[in-house]
């Protein structure tokens, strides 16, 4: 396969699996573009938003439109990591009497796995997802459990009513690529669901990829390429976000108690490849970079008490990084109309 033909081919991925998600999703086209940059980026996800606005029907809806395993698991407070993870148990071999352990896996052992209000379950229950999602296995009596590629954690939590929850630790938010803000529908978007989901209607989601498919266009973005002014753009956006560096601005200082950690500079990237690869371009630029600054800066960036009581958000300080830094792209960069060349 060719580079553009692999190009093409993501391209119509990507069409072919958002016009499947809207057979049942209404609107929230942004939250669609972003998790399948995530998913294409072989990133893990957080949505949050407020009840009701189809967050869960979101990922199964996606788990249906490709030919991958799924599991959902529901987070609540008297959870326990075996019930994610798996557990030994002494199984007896009726015909010698020997008696060995034998390992059941849990839910995490599927390509999608469905964080149902992640915020529900108590630190020692969440971190149990730690090494899934950073590693691709699961540790169990020392004994190492690779899990089924390709593998995503999409997770959902419920911004209100946080009496009785277990907000996420810093360390587990930065495993997550993205945090996408699901929001209010429009007017005319709310006029629909109430239509369809009245009518009685079950929309038909056919799968469109394969489980190789999906780690072929993963690879595809891989191999987009990346100017280094673009690599030096997403890292200045970052480095800026630091208390104490030496070219932090004043409302940094003032407003954020931490920023973020390289680990952010990576997935600004590999989000940039991967937008330009959904829309059959080849090469990212820097307002690609800009495109995903927000979902992937908005859990990494720690705002102070002086921040909360001004209104500051996380999403407010990426803006005015965007606009305070310069992003000037060469037309060599942009390289929409050349050829493409992806990296080997």
């Amino acid at each position: 396969m060719d580079d553009r033909e692999a190009l093409n081919r993501l391209k119509d991925a990507y069409e072919s699996l958002r016009t499947e998600i809207h057979k049942v999703i209404v609107g929230q086209d942004d939250v669609v573009r972003e998790l399948l940059v995530a998913i294409f980026s072989q990133g893990h996800c957080i949505l949050e938003g407020v009840p009701g606005l189809a967050k869960t029907l979101l990922v199964s809806t996606l788990a249906r439109s490709v030919s991958l395993s799924f599991n959902r698991i529901q987070f609540t407070p008297d959870l326990m990591p075996a019930d994610i993870t798996g557990t030994e148990v002494i199984e007896e071999d009726r015909t010698s009497g020997t008696r060995e352990f034998r390992f059941i896996k849990g839910p995490v052992f599927a390509n999608v796995i469905l964080a149902d209000e992640i915020n529900r379950t108590p630190p020692k229950t969440q971190a149990a997802l730690l090494e899934a999602m950073q590693e691709r296995q699961v540790t169990i009596n020392g004994e190492r459990h690779v899990l089924p590629e390709p593998f995503f954690v999409l997770a959902t939590q419920n911004p209100i009513e946080q009496e009785g929850t277990y907000p996420l630790p810093e360390a587990q938010q930065d495993r997550f690529m993205f945090k996408i803000k699901v929001t209010y529908p429009t007017w005319e978007e709310e006029r629909e669901v109430v239509k369809t989901t009245t009518a009685g209607l079950d929309p038909e989601v056919t799968a469109v990829l394969s489980g190789e498919d999906m780690r072929l266009m993963q690879r595809t973005v891989r191999r987009v390429p990346i100017a280094d002014h673009v690599i030096e753009y997403a890292i200045r956006i970052v480095r800026r976000t630091r208390v104490g560096a030496e070219d932090t601005p004043d409302y940094i200082t003032e407003n954020v108690s931490w920023g973020a950690g390289p680990r952010a500079c990576q997935f600004l990237v590999l989000g940039a490849k991967a937008r330009a690869a959904m829309e059959g371009r080849s090469a990212a630029t820097t307002d690609d970079v800009k495109a995903v600054a927000h979902p992937v800066l908005r859990h990494r960036i720690l705002t102070n008490f002086a921040a909360e009581s001004a209104g500051v958000t996380a999403d407010t300080i990426v803006d005015r990084l965007l606009d305070d830094i310069p992003a000037k792209d060469v037309a060599a960069a942009g390289g929409s109309e050349a050829e493409p060349v992806l990296q080997s």
